[in-house]
């Protein structure tokens, strides 16, 4: 871990050329029509590591999560590398490189500490690994509830707008409306004194259907629930998927954040299996003007370099908005 005196000077030096004044009558940039976030996914191979003979990452990081993060750079430095490698003022954790630590304050208040000396805003942390919310077994679905709520206090204390959950659960389509409605309600119930959204992410099976996810947050029926639309995870199973663009415009209308998934680049720049720019017309259409999450999944591109060219992608769609959707202009 990067001990605090070299941190502390490396950000003032880092950050002294960000107080450079404005030239006299020099006019503010534009508005941008919407934020770039970095989703922490992007870099889990980065902050994972390899695994050795026989080990299992889940298991590891139930057991001893220290040990399953051995990468080239620890999670703690996340906003920092978010800033200063990728130029992007907005983060998003993720609770599997935080596991062991959504308790410990000290851990958290060196985040919050990275975090503010880069000028970096924590946007939200992606859950995942703590139980499904609509399982079956009433007493399973309330610990899952129950797992949550240590992100909600986690959420809270780096100053983050929601935490990202799973509508997983089993059984015929009614059924798990009915038993993820009812998960999702609780846990926005013990999200009210955080005052946090509770998002729902299209994340596989049912829940890549944007109109089954509709039909079950309208049944959860709690004013702190929302989705979190994301360009790429839309496979139903038995190689069934469900329409992208349609799937993304349904979830628009409650959507608290949106994930840019990436995957592969063309010599030109332009996604290979996602049309961006068609995509963020369907978000910007929506109203939208929040966070959008970078999250590169791709193997053509090492982590480093897809982060780069989804951001190219998006501040070249920020430009295209803002020049009446020309993307000539």
């Amino acid at each position: 871990m990067m001990e605090r005196r070299t941190f502390v000077q490396a950000g003032l030096a880092a950050g002294a050329a960000g107080f450079l004044p404005r030239s006299a009558g020099a006019r503010p940039a534009p508005k941008p029509p919407f934020r770039i976030s970095l989703a922490q996914w992007s870099l889990h191979r980065t902050f994972y590591g390899t695994l050795g003979p026989g080990e299992d990452r889940v298991r590891l990081l139930r057991t001893d999560p220290d040990r399953a993060l051995r990468g080239t750079a620890h999670p703690i430095n996340f906003p920092v590398i978010a800033r200063r490698d990728f130029g992007i003022a907005g983060v998003e954790y993720v609770n599997t490189f935080m596991f062991g630590h959504a308790d410990d304050e000290a851990y958290l208040d060196e985040l919050n500490l990275r975090a503010a000396g880069e000028g970096v805003t924590n946007v939200l942390i992606m859950c995942d690994l703590e139980g499904a919310l609509g399982d079956p077994d009433p007493a399973a679905r309330t610990t899952a509830v129950e797992n949550h709520v240590r992100w909600l206090r986690a959420a809270a204390h780096l100053g983050c707008h929601a935490i990202r959950v799973n509508a997983q659960s089993r059984g015929d389509e009614a059924e798990q409306r009915r038993l993820a409605a009812d998960g999702l309600h609780r846990l926005a119930e013990r999200a009210e004194p955080f005052g946090l959204h509770v998002i729902v992410e299209n994340h596989g099976g049912l829940s890549s259907r944007g109109d089954w996810l509709m039909a079950t947050l309208r049944e959860a029926d709690h004013p702190l629930l929302g989705t979190l639309p994301d360009f790429g995870n839309f496979a139903l199973g038995n190689g069934e998927r469900y329409d992208a663009y349609r799937g993304v415009g349904e979830m628009m209308p409650m959507a608290r954040a949106v994930s840019a998934k990436s995957y592969d680049f063309g010599p030109d720049g332009e996604e290979q299996r996602v049309d961006f720019h068609r995509m963020m017309r369907i978000v910007l259409d929506a109203g939208y003007d929040g966070w959008v999450g970078i999250e590169y999944e791709g193997d053509g591109l090492d982590e480093p370099a897809g982060i780069r060219a989804t951001k190219t992608l998006l501040e070249r769609v920020q430009a295209d908005h803002q020049n009446g959707g020309r993307r000539d202009a």
